[in-house]
């Protein structure tokens, strides 16, 4: 009965929306075999777990970043639909990729437009911009992301994540 009820709670978790790190917390199940010690210590695990608070993580990310430097970002889309990028990648409407000269392919990168602070991580699949005051083209999705769609070009911050 307890297998129903966890399958049941788990296909009907998506339709209250998604959890947050501190909101769900997955215990580990526990068997009246198990030494009362070995329950505790899960237990304790899991409060310590529960308990960290998602002010912390800045001070021990989970990836490294590194500054680019700020520039000046575009955009491009309709008529590049269906064409391939440099990596060989269909380009299509809505990704989350850009166009940088010199970044490896797949590197992925943070764009923080300093217009309103958003930002969006894109994934490099693409060469260019060849305008020389700009220093990334992003793509359709990236681009709406950042609610620069009227503007044409933003002035933005990019951040490599590792």
């Amino acid at each position: 009965m307890k297998d129903r009820l966890l399958l049941l709670l788990l296909i009907a978790a998506p339709a209250f929306g998604s959890p947050s790190r501190e909101e769900f917390v997955v215990e580990q199940v526990m068997h009246q075999s198990q030494p009362i010690s070995e329950r505790t210590q899960s237990k304790l695990l899991v409060k310590a777990i529960f308990q960290e608070s998602y002010l912390q993580e800045p001070n021990n990310p989970a990836f490294n970043i590194k500054h680019l430097g700020i520039g000046v970002a575009s955009w491009y889309g309709p008529g590049f639909y269906g064409r391939r990028t440099a990596n060989g990648e269909i380009f299509r409407k809505g990704t989350l990729t850009a166009a940088h000269r010199t970044l490896p392919f797949g590197t992925i990168v943070r764009v923080i437009n300093l217009e309103n602070g958003r930002s969006v991580n894109v994934r490099i699949n693409d060469r260019g911009p060849f305008k020389y005051h700009r220093v990334i083209d992003l793509a359709h999705g990236a681009a709406s992301e950042l609610n620069m769609m009227h503007a044409g070009e933003i002035n933005v911050r990019l951040e490599v994540i590792d």
